[in-house]
């Protein structure tokens, strides 16, 4: 997986940056349609190039993005209370799954190394860029990347084994 990552990133990037401005978010956006590609890996039926492959993911990824976007944009254009109004009408369903969810996750993340939770938590807790987490842990931005997808990967590993037990 790794090498797959490696192969293909940059050339994801660069695309993907032709579509998109800011380069966090292509940076953000080019990890995970490298991960959906590690992902759906085992589909892929080989009628065209894994490059061509992983370009037609990551415009789907992209177009998604500007989907999103654009929604945000419109709905708090017309009314920037709508996400308090759309959590109080959502609020206890949400809560319940919600709270189920946190459980789930705090039990997976205690059968990880402390250099994965670490890592996790940097991302995707504390929402930092990969570049700020490389300067944080004194790291260059690939030796985080790397990081970040074993981690993912061990994260998953142990989601699904928790999963399988119940």
């Amino acid at each position: 997986m790794e090498d797959f990552y490696n192969k293909y990133y940059l050339g994801v990037k660069k695309f993907v940056s032709q579509k998109i401005d800011d380069e966090g978010v292509a940076e953000e956006l080019t990890n995970d349609i490298m991960l959906a590609a590690i992902m759906c890996r085992p589909n892929f039926d080989g009628k065209c190039n894994e490059f061509s492959w992983i370009c037609s993911i990551a415009k789907h990824k992209i177009i998604d993005y500007y989907r999103k976007k654009k929604l945000k944009t419109i709905l708090f254009s017309v009314s920037p209370n709508f996400e308090e109004i759309a959590d109080k009408a959502l609020t206890p369903e949400r809560d319940v799954l919600k709270n189920e969810l946190k459980e789930e996750i705090k039990k997976t993340f205690k059968e990880l190394g402390k250099g994965y939770k670490d890592i996790l938590r940097l991302k995707y807790i504390d929402e930092m860029k990969v570049s700020e987490i490389a300067k944080s842990l004194r790291l260059t931005i690939k030796a985080v990347e790397s990081k970040l997808i074993r981690a993912k990967k061990k994260f998953r590993e142990a989601w699904i084994y928790d999963k399988k037990k119940n």
